[in-house]
């Protein structure tokens, strides 16, 4: 009976313990979101800090412009975005009016075929019609409301970059505190590790920016042969999207049906956007990624799917991007950590 006690008692503290992380996740969101994504971008262009600082450029200089450097990318691939997105808005009407008779149709259809009646589509339409993009029906609240968050948003973004700079600069100082916590006899252990972390965050990073860059030529070539409107653009967005697991696939694919099916009507389109993001989606989980990201990430496709819907659930966006390179870290650690072996071995991919 103590046996099994011990069990239970541990087993109840160890629930505790989860519950009582992910409420102190959830309620720090603002303050652990961007912080975690600073810390992720800051093994990933650390190597590049490393580099100029060996050219003699002075530490806080290198810092600023590895800095400036990514932020000027990230703007550029929001600014591709916005464009994109006005294409929308202005192509909206030439939308409505292709896709009306189609609309139509399906109607009938579902009417004729379906329980589903002409009431219901017409309760339908009553909500979508008022509908408000802004959020509410009274504008200038909504307005306020639209307004409050692109500042807020801003707020993070602005400050995520902030963290990276002062990551970046006295990134050795916060190696040689986490040292100072174990003997001497550990730290050659602690450094291997900190190594390992380092290189599964940066090994996933650059293998997804190297599939992006194949994926962007896929689309590119794919869309453009099925007539897709700035179909550059909208490959070169879909692939960066995919840097979200996923939902950034699904994302890309309805962008790029709106520039293609929905804006000229064609039912050819529509095969040949299918088609494009299947073969691209084949192509990368069974071709490019087990040999572009390889082992550096070598955790279990179960656990990735339940990482990234916990992360999504917790931290929405933010956490769906973070949420493999983060599990991996963790994986390092269970893995160096005697008593948590056995949990690294679970999330470990390879037997």
């Amino acid at each position: 009976m103590g046996k099994n006690k011990k069990i239970l008692y541990t087993c109840t503290a160890s629930l505790l313990l989860l519950i009582l992380i992910v409420y102190v996740l959830v309620v720090a969101k603002s303050f652990l979101a961007p912080l975690t994504v600073a810390i992720i971008l800051t093994l990933l262009l650390a190597p590049i800090v490393r580099k100029l600082e060996q050219w003699n450029v002075p530490k806080n200089l290198a810092a600023l412009l590895t800095t400036l450097a990514s932020l000027l990318v990230s703007f550029g691939f929001f600014l591709l975005v916005i464009v994109q997105t006005n294409n929308v808005v202005e192509q909206w009407d030439t939308i409505q009016e292709t896709m009306q008779p189609k609309i139509v149709n399906a109607t009938d259809f579902l009417i004729e075929n379906t329980p589903v009646t002409q009431k219901k589509i017409d309760g339908l339409k009553n909500k979508l019609s008022s509908f408000r993009i802004l959020g509410s029906t009274k504008q200038a609240n909504s307005a306020v409301t639209y307004l409050s968050s692109i500042v807020n948003f801003l707020g993070i973004y602005l400050l995520v970059f902030i963290y990276i700079f002062f990551m970046l600069r006295f990134r050795l100082k916060f190696k040689k505190f986490i040292l100072k916590f174990f003997d001497d006899e550990q730290q050659s252990e602690v450094k291997s590790t900190l190594q390992q972390i380092t290189n599964v965050a940066q090994g996933y990073l650059i293998g997804k920016l190297k599939l992006i860059g194949i994926l962007a030529v896929v689309y590119s070539i794919g869309l453009g042969i099925s007539g897709v409107n700035n179909f550059i653009l909208v490959a070169l967005i879909s692939a960066l999207l995919t840097i979200i697991p996923y939902l950034g696939n699904v994302i890309g694919y309805c962008l790029a049906l709106i520039f293609g099916y929905l804006v000229q009507g064609d039912m050819s389109v529509l095969i040949g956007v299918s088609v494009t993001f299947v073969v691209a989606q084949f192509i990368e989980s069974y071709i490019l990624q087990p040999y572009i990201i390889g082992n550096d990430v070598d955790v279990n496709p179960f656990f990735v799917i339940l990482a990234v819907i916990a992360s999504n659930l917790i931290w929405g966006v933010a956490g769906m991007v973070v949420a493999i390179p983060i599990l991996g870290i963790i994986n390092v650690v269970f893995l160096h950590v005697p008593g948590l072996k056995p949990f690294g071995f679970l999330i470990k991919k390879t037997e």
